[in-house]
């Protein structure tokens, strides 16, 4: 009896590899310079912004911003956002994501030099810590099929709690 479970466990242990193999596979390869979202095959080119002066200057100033180009706004810990359209000269989708990348708030083609704060959550979100902000030219997202609960994949979230974790 002790061989026939031992040969019947064999086939098991050796698709471990492969399934482990599987899974990495699953994995994106990202990069810093690249906002990516598999679960819809898409990647945007991002400008990072992950310094207090970075994040304070960030698009403003800017005549015009490319498809699928944007910037990334990134802080140290997730903690409430709100953000305005100060000496921004065109209208900017801003999409606002949690800690494990995920996306939990859009806010559409937000005015430019309007000086209304636009907040990184809804009043009744929560959980209204945002960890990453995205920044795109008014209307991209919605183009681009960006929605709530779509992760990202970037280097810069914690793999551990990451939703779509790098390789």
């Amino acid at each position: 009896m002790p061989i026939l479970l031992l040969s019947s466990l064999t086939p098991l242990a050796a698709t471990a590899p492969a399934l482990a193999e599987q899974t990495t596979l699953t994995r994106p390869a990202c990069d810093a310079s690249l906002a990516l979202f598999p679960e819809i095959d898409l990647s945007i080119t991002v400008e990072i912004a992950d310094t207090p002066e970075g994040r304070a200057q960030g698009l403003m100033m800017r005549p015009s911003l490319a498809p699928r180009t944007g910037m990334l706004f990134i802080y140290e810990a997730p903690g409430p956002v709100s953000f305005w359209m100060k000496n921004t000269l065109i209208p900017l989708d801003m999409i606002f994501i949690d800690a494990s990348g995920v996306i939990r708030h859009i806010h559409a083609n937000a005015i430019p030099g309007d000086l209304t704060p636009i907040p990184g959550a809804t009043p009744d979100d929560p959980e209204p810590a945002r960890l990453m902000v995205l920044e795109l030219a008014g209307g991209e997202a919605r183009r681009l099929g960006l929605k709530p609960g779509l992760a990202l994949s970037h280097p810069r979230l914690d793999p551990e709690i990451a939703a779509r974790p790098c390789q």
